[in-house]
C-alpha cells in the first residue's frame, strides 16, 4: 500500500474547476435543447425527442474512441485540449440556426475527446494504492455536479428569457473558461497528462497525431449527418450491441475458471439493468423537461420559474446527498451490513420507479386547469437522484472488479455502449408522450388535455421499474454469491 500525505495533489483543483466549467457548458446546452427545438424551430415533440436521443446516444458512444486515441496516439493533455476546442466551437456555432446540426456534431466529437480523458488524468494524479484516490474522485464528482447545478440557473434562464443564442453562447464561454483553467494548471498536473505508450516520440508518431487532427473533420461531418438520421443511429447501436453481446457470451461460455465466469455473468446482468435504469432516468432532459414547461405550476409568488431551472434539481440533490450516501456505505461496511452491488442496483431502480410514481400521482391529482404542483416534480427528481446514487458511483468500479483481467477494456466499452443505447431508447420512450399541436405544431393543446398524456407514460414507467427492481431484489442473493466475495 502506497503511503501519501492527507493533502491531495495540487493538480486536482485545476481539474475540479475545469470539469465544473465543462459540465456548466454541457448541462447549460442540455437544459435548453428540447425547449429550443420545440419553440424556436417548431419541431413536433417526436422529432425533437428523436434528435435529442441521437445526440445524447452519440455523446455517450464517442468517449470509447476518444479514450482509445488518447491512449495510443495523442496523450491525455492533447486530447482534452482538442475536445475543449471542438466543444467551444460547437456551443458558439449554436448561435447560427442554419448550422444547428453542425454544432451538435462538433459537441459530440468534442465530448468524445474531453470527457473520458480528464477523468483518466484525475486517476493518474495518484500512485497505485494511494488511499486518497477514492476521495479525489469524490471531490471531482462534486465539481461535475456543481457545474451541472449552476448551468440551468444561468444558461437556462438567460436562454429562455432573453434569447436562446445568449444561453448557448454563455455555455460556450463556460467551456472556454474550463479549457483555460486546464491549461493554467499544466505545471501542477504534470506527467499525469502525458502520453502513456512507450512508443511516444517514435518515428511516425507526429504523423499519427496530424492524422488524428485531420480526421476530426470527417468525424464531425459523420456526427453531423448521423444526428439527423435518428433511425440509422438506432440501427448502428443495435447492430453493435448484438455483435458485442454474441462475442461476450461466446467468451463467457469458453472460460474455464468458474469464479471468473460467474463474476463476468453478474457484470453482464448488471449492465443490462443499468441500461433499463438510464433509459428511464434520462427522461429528465426530454419528456420531463416539456412536462415541466407545459403542465407544472411554476408560479412562485410574482415570479414564474423557467422550466429549464428544474434541470438543476438533480445535481443539487447530488451535492446534498452524495457525501451522505458515501458515508453511509462506509459505515454499513464497517458493520458488515453494506448492501451487495446487485442489491444497490435493485434499490436504485426501485427508487427510480417511485420517482415516476410521484409524477403519475401528481398528474392524477392535478388542478382543474391541468397544472401539477411543482412539489411532485421535485419529489420525483429527489427519488431519481437517490436511485442514481445507488447505481452511478459504483457502475464503473463494478466493471473493473468483476471483469476478467484480459477483457476489462472490452467490458468498459460495453458499459459505455449500453449507456449510449439507453439514451436512444430513452428518446423512443419520450416519444410516447408526444403531443400533437394544431396549426403545424405551433399551437399546443391546453394543459388539461396533455397532463395525463405525460402522467400515463410516467405511470407505466413506474410499474415497469418497480417490477424490475423487485425481481432484482429477489435474485440479488444469487447474484451476490456469484461475485465470490467481490463487494
Amino acid at each position: 500500500m502506497a503511503t501519501a500525505s492527507a493533502r491531495h495533489p495540487e493538480g486536482l483543483k485545476y481539474l475540479f474547476f475545469a470539469e465544473a466549467w465543462e459540465r456548466f457548458s454541457f448541462y447549460g446546452m442540455r437544459a435548453l435543447l428540447v425547449l429550443y427545438m420545440t419553440k424556436a424551430f417548431s419541431f413536433d415533440d417526436e422529432r425533437a425527442y428523436a434528435i435529442y436521443g441521437s445526440y445524447t446516444a452519440l455523446v455517450y458512444a464517442t468517449p470509447v474512441f476518444g479514450g482509445l486515441i488518447a491512449d495510443k496516439i495523442l496523450g491525455f493533455r492533447r486530447a482534452v485540449v482538442l475536445g475543449g476546442v471542438l466543444m467551444s466551437l460547437g456551443h458558439f456555432t449554436m448561435a447560427f440556426e442554419p448550422l444547428f446540426y453542425l454544432a451538435l456534431g462538433l459537441l459530440i466529437c468534442g465530448n468524445g475527446f474531453f470527457k473520458p480523458n480528464i477523468s483518466t488524468i484525475v486517476g493518474r494524479l495518484y500512485e497505485p494504492g494511494d488511499p486518497r484516490r477514492d476521495a479525489g474522485f469524490t471531490i471531482f464528482y462534486m465539481g461535475i455536479n456543481l457545474g451541472a447545478f449552476l448551468a440551468p440557473l444561468v444558461c437556462g434562464v438567460l436562454g429562455e428569457r432573453y434569447g436562446w443564442h445568449l444561453g448557448f453562447g454563455l455555455a460556450g464561454v463556460g467551456m472556454l473558461i474550463g479549457l483555460a483553467v486546464f491549461l493554467l494548471g499544466q505545471k501542477k498536473i504534470g506527467a499525469a497528462a502525458e502520453l502513456v505508450p512507450a512508443s511516444a516520440g517514435a518515428p511516425g508518431s507526429s504523423m499519427r497525431e496530424l492524422l488524428v487532427y485531420g480526421g476530426t473533420v470527417p468525424a464531425v461531418i459523420v456526427a453531423w449527418q448521423l444526428v439527423q438520421r435518428t433511425s440509422l443511429v438506432g440501427y448502428i447501436l443495435t447492430g453493435l450491441g448484438i455483435v458485442v453481446l454474441i462475442g461476450l457470451i461466446t467468451y463467457l461460455l469458453r472460460m474455464q475458471d468458474k469464479v471468473a465466469r460467474d463474476r463476468m455473468a453478474v457484470a453482464l446482468v448488471l449492465i443490462a439493468v443499468s441500461m433499463v435504469f438510464w433509459a428511464f432516468f434520462e427522461q429528465a432532459g426530454s419528456s420531463m423537461n416539456l412536462f415541466a414547461d407545459r403542465n407544472v405550476d411554476r408560479q412562485l409568488g410574482s415570479w414564474k420559474i423557467d422550466a429549464s431551472v428544474f434541470q438543476a434539481a438533480n445535481p443539487a440533490y447530488i451535492l446534498i446527498f452524495g457525501l451522505v450516501f458515501s458515508y453511509l456505505w462506509v459505515k454499513l461496511a464497517k458493520k458488515d451490513l453494506e448492501p451487495s452491488i446487485a442489491l444497490k442496483f435493485s434499490l436504485g431502480i426501485l427508487q427510480l420507479g417511485l420517482g415516476f410514481g410521484a409524477l403519475w400521482v401528481g398528474a392524477i391529482v392535478s388542478r382543474d386547469d391541468g397544472l401539477v404542483g411543482a412539489g411532485w416534480l421535485l419529489l420525483g427528481y429527489l427519488l431519481h437522484t437517490t436511485g442514481e446514487l445507488c447505481v452511478s458511483p459504483i457502475g464503473l468500479s463494478m466493471i473493473t472488479k468483476l471483469s476478467p483481467p484480459g477483457i476489462v477494456g472490452m467490458m468498459m466499452g460495453t458499459w459505455f455502449l449500453s449507456s449510449a443505447f439507453a439514451q436512444y431508447v430513452a428518446s423512443l420512450i419520450a416519444a410516447l408522450t408526444g403531443v400533437k399541436g394544431a396549426e403545424g405544431g405551433k399551437t399546443l393543446p391546453p394543459p388539461t388535455e396533455t397532463v395525463m398524456v405525460y402522467g400515463t407514460v410516467f405511470g407505466q414507467i413506474a410499474i415497469i421499474a418497480l417490477v424490475v427492481g423487485l425481481f432484482m431484489t429477489v435474485i440479488s442473493p444469487v447474484l451476490s454469491r456469484r461475485t465470490h466475495g467481490v463487494r
